[in-house]
């Protein structure tokens, strides 16, 4: 039986956001703790970690996300582990954050002057300590704004974790949709809610990234 299109339906699609965001903060967080490791392996003095670090970006930046929900969700399957959408969505994102992110923080590691490198050797500092007290604080400063510009569009890319049935905002207003036959009010609805996550941190992304300009000018 179809319904009509009200403010059930409205307040549904709304609270299925808080597992968009649950589940971007998830891949975030996991992201972020990967992509420190591959961007320190990007930039070591070893050759085996870059080699390891780069074959790991290009397999994730060289292949859709799409894809790779599909391989985590039905390989894991296939080979024997159940994993629900859930945990198949949270595994892929994360590993798709940590590609993307290992490659951001890398550039802007190697963004901080050869100087800072050569004065920290110099002072007898080790990779670990040099990496510590002198490279990554003032690698972070940097990667601010890129990093708040890459969860934007982590955010938006949750959407398509629906495709494997995970019930996240997109995934809910297909059901509503089904339901309602209403496209227009429920997908309108859905850009909606996805705008109001994103803009707010696209303008603090342009802020941060100005602010940085300008106190690398002086």
């Amino acid at each position: 039986m179809i319904r009509s299109f009200g403010w059930n339906e409205f307040f549904t699609i709304v609270m299925a956001a808080q597992w968009t965001i649950a589940l971007s903060a998830i891949a975030f967080a996991g992201g972020g703790l990967g992509g420190l490791l591959i961007a320190l392996a990007r930039v070591s003095d070893a050759r085996l970690p870059r080699l390891l670090a780069i074959g790991f970006i290009r397999l994730f930046q060289g292949t859709p996300l799409l894809m790779q929900l599909f391989l985590v969700f039905f390989g894991m399957n296939i080979l024997g582990f159940a994993i629900n959408p859930w945990a198949a969505a949270a595994v892929a994102l994360t590993l798709h954050a940590s590609a993307f992110l290992g490659e951001i923080w890398r550039g802007c590691i190697e963004a901080i002057p050869p100087g800072q490198r050569e004065a920290a050797t110099a002072l007898g500092l080790g990779y670990y300590r040099r990496m510590r007290h002198v490279i990554l604080p003032q690698a972070a400063r940097i990667a601010v704004a890129p990093t708040v510009g890459f969860l934007v569009q982590l955010i938006k890319g949750t959407s398509l974790a629906a495709i494997i049935g995970f019930t996240e905002l997109t995934r809910q207003g297909q059901i509503i949709n089904n339901a309602t036959f209403s496209p227009f009010l429920v997908f309108g609805t859905v850009a909606a809610v996805y705008f109001v996550l994103c803009w707010p941190l696209s303008v603090l992304a342009s802020r941060m990234e100005l602010k940085f300009s300008r106190a690398t000018a002086r």
